[in-house]
């Protein structure tokens, strides 16, 4: 069974080929870094744009690199919420195409769910119940995934998400986009020291799982313009921001844990590629004597292998789309 997945939920264009589940025959990925680099952000138009010029070319790509052709294709996955609406009406609707050119599946996923299911692909025995923590750019959610499509939202964060802490943050150091992987790379390359500036860590109350990343922003934005820290270094100043949100989202996956009473976590979403949150994560999962899975950096980063393997399991089950399926700019998983 070859699945073929397409995520263009943002601004990445991704088409990928699973096979039976498991074994992932590609994943193409085109970015769009430097084009959005000269606005330090995501134009949604501009991403939309170059989705339409770039996805024949992916998903052409994606095939032969994984040594089949369209004929071979079981089923089509695509991401169609929640995102840029634009830019996922180009996977939508090149998916739509696809199926019923070819009379196969066509397979709704939801983008939180897919970045889930990325550990799936590391590790495709885990067992349920886990605990998943889900951080990205416009998200940051504490999950137990007790089956398959059967998730409990258990913390959320109540205004920002951690990936737009990092993002914002890096923009008041003078970082360029994209912020949160420049941050992570001038701490550890510049050593910075976590501790030279303190910020704050909302805890929300004893029992709270939720995140609130609005007052570390703040904080930032008026210790940059404090004379008393003019001194900083810029490592210094990464290090010390990054180690903020880092702290705020294990201590929270831990209490998570313990409160479902798992012996599992998994990492998903973009933020889950920080070299200091899997190393932070991995200490403080061995010390609870907990297991940990966390995807490579290129799995979880938007991509179109997660969708693929979601749609795997959305088969399994029987739930198929029809050729009327919508694109949503918002949808809680849970």
């Amino acid at each position: 069974m070859d699945i073929l997945g397409i995520e263009t939920s943002c601004d990445e264009t991704s088409a990928a080929v699973l096979r039976d589940g498991r074994e992932l025959r590609s994943n193409i990925i085109a970015s769009q870094i430097d084009l959005h680099t000269k606005t330090g952000g995501v134009v949604p138009e501009v991403a939309s744009r170059q989705h339409v010029t770039q996805i024949n070319a992916v998903i052409a790509e994606a095939l032969e690199v994984a040594g089949i052709g369209f004929g071979d294709i079981g089923a089509v996955a695509v991401a169609n919420r929640p995102g840029l609406l634009g830019a996922l009406l180009v996977g939508v609707s090149a998916a739509k195409t696809l199926a019923y050119a070819l009379n196969v599946p066509l397979l709704a996923v939801h983008h939180i769910e897919a970045h889930i299911y990325a550990n799936w692909l590391v590790d495709p025995e885990i067992t349920f119940p886990v605990v998943c923590l889900v951080a990205s750019g416009g998200h940051s959610e504490i999950f137990l995934v007790r089956g398959h499509g059967d998730y409990q939202i258990l913390g959320r964060t109540r205004d920002d998400a951690a990936g737009e802490a990092f993002d914002k943050s890096a923009r008041l150091l003078g970082l360029p986009y994209p912020g949160g992987v420049e941050m992570d790379k001038l701490a550890r390359e510049g050593a910075g020291n976590p501790k030279a500036v303190p910020l704050p860590r909302a805890q929300l109350g004893p029992d709270s799982l939720d995140f609130s990343f609005s007052g570390l922003k703040t904080a930032v934005s008026h210790a940059v313009r404090d004379p008393k820290w003019a001194e900083v270094t810029r490592p210094d100043w990464a290090a010390s921001v990054q180690e903020a949100i880092v702290d705020a989202l294990v201590a929270k996956t831990l209490k998570a844990a313990k409160a479902a009473g798992v012996d599992h976590v998994l990492l998903a979403g973009g933020v889950a590629a920080n070299s200091r949150l899997q190393a932070v994560m991995r200490e403080a999962c061995a010390r609870a004597c907990l297991r940990l899975t966390v995807p490579p950096i290129r799995l979880c980063t938007d991509n179109a292998a997660m969708i693929a393997c979601a749609g795997y399991y959305h088969w399994q089950a029987g739930l198929v789309d029809g050729l009327d399926l919508d694109t949503r700019a918002s949808e809680r998983l849970a």
